[in-house]
Parts: C-alpha cells; structure tokens; sequence
C-alpha cells in the first residue's frame, strides 16, 4: 500500500471524527459527501448516512468524555477513506483539498512520526516544528 494514502486516509479520519463536533459540521458533511458522489456515486448515500450516524456517536462520546469511542470513530473513518482512495487513486489530490479547505491550518490532524537510530558517539536532533540548536 501507498503509505502516502495511508497518511492521508489518517489524517482525513482525524479532521472529520474532529470536525463532526464543531461549528463546521455541515461543511464537512457536505463536502465528503460530495466527494463520494463524484468518485462512487453508487455509495453516496450510505456515506451520507454514515456521517449523520457517526456525528451521533461523535457528540455522544464527546460528551462523556469516551476516547475509546473517539478512536474507534477515527479509525472506521481512516478505513472507509482509505478504500475509497485504493479504489479511486485520482481522489487523493481532491480529497486533499478539501481537507485544507476544511482545515486549513491542519490543527484537527497534526500528526508527526519520527525514527532514528544513533550509535556511538552520534547524536539525533529531531523536532516536529523549529528546532535551535547552541552547541558549544
């Protein structure tokens, strides 16, 4: 698998469990929505119901303060997104738009992974933003 799209289909989990329980609700509603109608007409509806079914579920964890739920959310979501991109290698670039137009600041789905291996007299330096670094 693309582990672009697997990032991406991440990320796009995130922004939306994230974004069900906010003023932008119906802008990611319709949105995704509209995305699975030009790239698989045949299950926009069942998507649409999905959303309205997991926003329920969004507020209700949110609420009670149920993370469990949260991630259950985000990964079903992750998943369903992921499909859709495997199937439909062209909605990675409209699906990436869409996620900066509904976060533009990528605040909902930041995520940062970072590996390294040192041995001896090595170092690492890593920093998911700025970094200064005053050796002397």
């Amino acid at each position: 698998m693309d582990p672009e799209v697997t990032v991406l289909a991440q990320s796009a989990g995130t922004t939306l469990v994230t974004l069900m329980a906010t003023d932008a609700w119906h802008q990611v509603r319709d949105g995704i929505t509209q995305l699975w109608r030009r790239t698989q007409p045949e299950r926009a509806e069942t998507v649409a119901v999905e959303l309205e079914a997991g926003r329920e579920d969004v507020l209700a964890a949110a609420a009670a303060d149920d993370q469990e739920t949260l991630d259950e959310l985000r990964l079903q979501w992750q998943g369903l997104v992921r499909r859709l991109l495997v199937a439909r290698p062209a909605a990675v670039e409209e699906l990436r738009a869409l996620l900066d137009q509904l976060d533009p600041g990528g605040s909902a789905a930041r995520q940062i992974t970072q590996h390294a291996t040192a041995s001896g007299q090595a170092r690492v330096y890593q920093a998911g933003r700025d970094q200064h670094i005053a050796e002397r």
